[in-house]
């Protein structure tokens, strides 16, 4: 469970810098694309490697949904989280009963609304760089907070983000590449709205 609020983790800083480092999303924007993440892990010689899609959607959610090895689907929103491992749901749990989750979806919310506040309260948000080339590192305000499973955050981009390295707060770490990013004004598939609908139920 804690790999898929990673996801979440991840995605912060693709949401706040979706349009360089001054831009955001707007309600009625999507942004889609693929990702390829890499997972270092204490006892393992060799990283574990996943690929597939994700959907941004501001006021709506996210959809993380992995395509290979294995065929992981997992819906993130105000409401919760749903997940579906090939056509079978394995994991529904609401925001009340995760309190991690609605804290991380809370700060993403402000994020994607272009308020850094949001983020500044629980991490030190250092940005260098320029619309070409820039920088954000995000580290916990408190290293001690079991609420924040990570020591930092490095986000890398141009007009999207292009990589993200997260350092956990066990010794593991993660690489994200994100890919083929596009974002449009469009409205969601009839597959995405169906899947951040799931959680309504």
């Amino acid at each position: 469970m804690r790999r898929f609020l990673l996801a979440l983790l991840c995605l912060f800083p693709l949401a706040t810098q979706a349009a360089g480092p001054n831009g955001v999303l707007e309600t009625g924007q999507v942004l889609r694309g693929r990702f390829v993440q890499q997972r270092h892990l204490k006892g393992f010689s060799a990283p574990l490697r996943s690929e597939g899609r994700f959907v941004l959607a501001p006021g709506k959610g996210l959809i993380w949904r992995a395509e290979t090895p294995f065929a992981v689907t997992t819906v993130i929103t105000a409401a919760g989280l749903v997940q579906n491992v090939g056509e079978t749901e394995t994991i529904r749990l609401p925001s009340a009963r995760l309190p991690f989750l609605a804290r991380l979806y809370d700060m993403l919310g402000g994020a994607l609304a272009g308020d850094w506040r949001a983020l500044a309260g629980d991490f030190e948000v250092t940005r260098s760089g320029d619309d070409e080339a820039w920088r954000v590192v995000l580290s916990p305000r408190r290293r001690d907070d079991a609420g924040i499973p990570f020591r930092s955050i490095i986000a890398k981009g141009a007009r999207y983000v292009e990589t993200v390295d997260i350092a956990k707060a066990d010794g593991d770490s993660e690489d994200l590449a994100f890919l083929d990013q596009a974002l449009s004004a469009g409205p969601l598939s009839a597959d995405e709205a169906r899947a951040l609908g799931t959680l309504a139920k």
